[in-house]
């Protein structure tokens, strides 16, 4: 193609240097950006965890299974709307979708402030606050499956896990940061503003970034390599040039069309591996929070708002350092399956023993190892499906199973929450984590990391060629 020739050369070196300095440009524009974007995305999505236990859950009268519907129906919006959203981005572009998303999502995590303690148009707080999470899930829909589709557009599959790593470290830093700065929020925003309760001036101030990120996001981001005019023409050229060639190649190697990346068990199959990953993400994200207030009359201990929000982060520190370097070694070996299965588990071996050791220290090392486990197999997972899907396709099965995925995170804080209340304990919720872990380790294994190749260039045989290896 015409566009590539001035990034051609003959000389390997070249190349080389023209290729690095070309994706250290894009990585030092773009991650660091969509990192912050996820980063409020995230702890918008997961804040209710921190604000149940320390005023929410008293004052609108929650129980531990109503808490654990309001966190969890979220994703019942969010899954409604998931693939369409992401389609949408993939035709209008993500640069106006993405800012449509962040500014609806940030007035509606906002407005979460202003959640009536009594009954108002006949509906009591506690609804309220189920209705305002649903309609935050829609909002919020196709955020994530665009970011790694759009991540497709920039960087090539040998870096891809690498960039999704620097990207989902927002996870792990919305707790390492984001559960101290909420804590504080809570402790010293009580009826600093309108005499509002603290966990309210948190949803408040916690909301308000994301609509100004949504107005940033509109000029700053490129929906293309072509578009990129902050890359020299050279490197525009090459990264063009190298994109359209892996686009090329993955579409005719394994030919999955739009409708088949719907319906493909391959896809499907994916889907309940990222259900079983997910499931341990959110049951920790929402519940962290209320164990180690459980540590209180289990250890006999006595925390601060401000030493649980220090306890929260603790294991998502571990964690974000050793994502990165997980997702570095999987680019570095080109090795998959594994990156995503053993992190798994040691995860479901881990999340058990929590429940049954005798001090705050020794739990918290094993919920440390527990969430290195999750977000290690999160942060190398995505390179499997986009090795397979292209174009439209790609955009369609990475939110089908970006969506699927995310129905653990109705799941997992509502059963998490429901055995709490049945049982007295976390215990009986920890060994659910364990087992949807070992779920997601076994069809990992069984899939292998990539399907059969099409018999030839052109064909649909998109239903064949997404089967697992051991039932071709």
């Amino acid at each position: 193609m015409s566009s590539s020739t001035p990034a051609a050369s003959a000389d390997p070196a070249a190349n080389a240097e023209l290729r690095k300095r070309t994706l250290r440009k894009v990585a030092l524009r773009l991650t660091p950006f969509l990192g912050l974007l996820y980063f409020i995305n995230y702890l918008d999505r997961t804040n209710i965890g921190f604000a149940g236990p320390n005023g929410m859950n008293d004052e609108l009268g929650l129980t531990q299974t109503m808490f654990g519907l309001a966190s969890g129906i979220f994703f019942a919006g969010y899954l409604l709307l998931e693939v369409p959203s992401n389609l949408a981005l993939h035709r209008f572009g993500a640069r106006r979708w993405i800012a449509r998303i962040l500014v609806t999502w940030g007035a509606i995590a906002a407005a979460m402030a202003f959640i009536p303690q009594t009954s108002w148009l006949g509906i009591t707080g506690e609804w309220w606050l189920i209705i305002l999470r649903f309609l935050l899930g829609i909002a919020e829909a196709g955020f994530f499956p665009g970011i790694i589709l759009y991540l497709t557009f920039w960087f090539p599959k040998s870096e891809r896990a690498k960039a999704v790593a620097y990207f989902m470290v927002a996870i792990p830093l919305s707790s390492v940061i984001g559960a101290p700065v909420s804590a504080l929020l809570i402790e010293h925003g009580h009826e600093m503003l309108w005499g509002m309760s603290g966990w309210r001036f948190m949803f408040l101030i916690e909301g308000l970034p994301a609509i100004l990120l949504g107005i940033i996001c509109w000029f700053f981001l490129t929906d293309r390599p072509q578009d990129a005019k902050w890359l020299a023409a050279d490197e525009r050229a090459w990264l063009q040039a190298e994109m359209e060639r892996e686009e090329s190649d993955t579409a005719a190697r394994f030919h999955v069309p739009l409708r088949k990346s719907l319906t493909a068990g391959r896809v499907w199959a994916l889907a309940f591996v990222y259900f079983g990953v997910v499931y341990g993400l959110y049951a920790i994200s929402f519940f962290l929070p209320t164990i180690i207030e459980g540590f209180q009359e289990r250890f006999g201990v006595e925390y601060s708002i401000w030493e649980k929000g220090l306890l929260t982060a603790v294991p998502f520190t571990f964690a974000a350092v050793f994502m990165i370097f997980w997702a570095r070694h999987g680019d570095r070996t080109g090795e998959r399956v594994w990156h995503v299965a053993a992190p798994a588990i040691v995860a479901a071996i881990t999340i058990p023993i929590t429940a049954y050791v005798g001090s705050p220290f020794l739990a918290m090392v094993f919920v440390s190892i527990f969430a290195c486990g999750v977000m290690g197999s999160l942060a190398t997972f995505w390179p499997l499906p986009t090795a397979f899907l292209s174009g439209a396709a790609a955009a369609a099965g990475v939110a089908l199973i970006n969506s699927v995925g995310n129905a653990s995170g109705f799941f997992a804080p509502y059963i998490t929450g429901f055995l709490a209340d049945a049982t007295g304990s976390q215990t009986a919720g920890m060994w659910v984590i364990s087992a949807a872990m070992v779920m997601a380790v076994i069809i990992t294994v069984s899939l292998g990391a990539l399907p059969k190749e099409s018999r030839a260039a052109g064909t649909t045989d998109g239903a064949d060629s997404v089967l697992p290896r051991d039932v071709r």
